[in-house]
């Protein structure tokens, strides 16, 4: 399948939207805060609406796998970041995918994790903000129409899954306290900064073997056996990749085995509305940024790292044990089976796994009007057709 392609695009001006919508997901509120504040501004855009309440984990995922999606010129996701995740895993297990995943998608943040909407936001050119603001610039952006190509982070683990993920993958620290702090959900994103200091408290480290294909390198070709490429898997072909069981390829950079704090590929800017977390601009097609911090990091320089995370100054510290590295792709290796894995805040157990950014892969909301560094036009549009 072509990707998305770049330059922007339009929604049509009269224009259909499904909105899948988690009642439950952040303070419980999105559905009062979609009545409130973004159905007025659709209204007045004269974007009509179909919409859809989820009523179970996963329910978005299966909602989606047996829409109609002829119907609505986009899907827009009212919750956390975890409910997008749901929905481009089942629009990617479609027998119609590769039609499917060229859906324009919108994220609007109802949810405590709201890192996606946070970089949109951030890429509008807006001033960081959290909660109704960030829910209001963001149906805005849906109300202008402009789409953008977006990157997509395809994921194997040892165990033969096969996911899709919009925002990230974290291991160690940082996938610890999303997890772990699902018990203190009503309480919005502040869940993350309790989370944070009581982790800081119990600091942990987790042995592992971290190998990556920096962003740049030259690229001898194709591995010689890809690691997807079987009849019973979807989705497009990860050719950077050799099977999990196999060493990765020589021109890959490979971290020897050590301790580590955390581990964080992202796609974006933003960790969470007030997390900062790539400050050196929107990744270029095809890339992501991952950060690892070594074990040896003491409480307190961890805690000055999250808390600079906030304006994006956490580099500027200049930490010894925080390293980043544009990569394509990534494969991380747990050896003590300590820690769990969280894509895009979902939790996958602890296992060997890895991934590969697919350029300008889903076509979403957004407005950016100029394209991330080292883009170039590509084929593919969205779908001028109902799908």
């Amino acid at each position: 399948m072509d990707p998305a392609g770049g330059g922007g695009s339009l929604l049509p001006e009269r224009c259909r939207v499904l909105v899948l919508l988690n009642p439950r997901g952040g303070k419980g509120k999105a559905l009062q805060l979609f009545w409130s504040h973004v159905q007025p501004l659709l209204a007045q855009a004269g974007i009509s609406f179909t919409l859809m309440l989820t009523e179970r984990r996963n329910h978005a995922r299966e909602l989606v796998q047996g829409l109609e999606l002829g119907r609505w010129d986009a899907l827009v996701v009212m919750s956390g970041d975890g409910l997008m995740y749901e929905v481009v895993n089942g629009l990617m297990e479609r027998p119609d995918w590769e039609t499917a995943i060229r859906k324009p998608l919108c994220s609007l943040p109802a949810g405590s994790g709201n890192a996606l909407a946070a970089s949109l936001n951030h890429y509008a050119g807006y001033e960081q903000v959290t909660n109704e603001d960030l829910l209001t610039n963001c149906t805005l952006l849906l109300c202008r129409r402009l789409l953008e190509p977006m990157n997509l982070l395809s994921l194997q683990t040892a165990s033969g899954l096969r996911l899709f993920s919009v925002l990230s993958l974290s291991w160690g620290f940082i996938a610890d306290v999303d997890l772990e702090s699902e018990k203190f959900r009503r309480l919005g994103e502040l869940r993350f900064t309790l989370g944070t200091f009581l982790r800081l408290a119990a600091l942990r480290v987790y042995r592992g073997r971290l190998a990556y294909l920096p962003a740049g390198r030259g690229v001898p070709g194709v591995p010689a056996s890809p690691a997807v490429d079987r009849q019973d898997q979807q989705g497009p072909t990860d050719a950077h990749l050799v099977p999990l069981e196999e060493p990765v390829p020589a021109h890959w950079t490979v971290v020897p085995e050590q301790d580590f704090v955390l581990v964080l590929a992202l796609l974006h800017s933003h960790l969470g509305s007030e997390m900062f977390a790539a400050p050196m601009g929107r990744s270029a097609a095809g890339t992501m940024h991952l950060f690892y911090v070594r074990a040896g990091v003491s409480r307190a320089t961890l805690l000055r790292l999250f808390l600079a995370m906030e304006k994006g100054r956490h580099l500027e510290q200049a930490c010894p044990y925080l390293v980043y590295a544009p990569v394509v792709a990534f494969r991380l290796e747990p050896k003590d089976g300590k820690g769990v894995f969280a894509a895009d805040g979902e939790l996958l157990v602890s296992e060997a796994v890895q991934g590969q950014v697919h350029a300008d892969y889903i076509w979403m909301v957004s407005g950016c009007v100029e394209p991330p560094p080292g883009q170039k036009p590509r084929r593919g549009s969205p779908p001028e057709k109902p799908l």
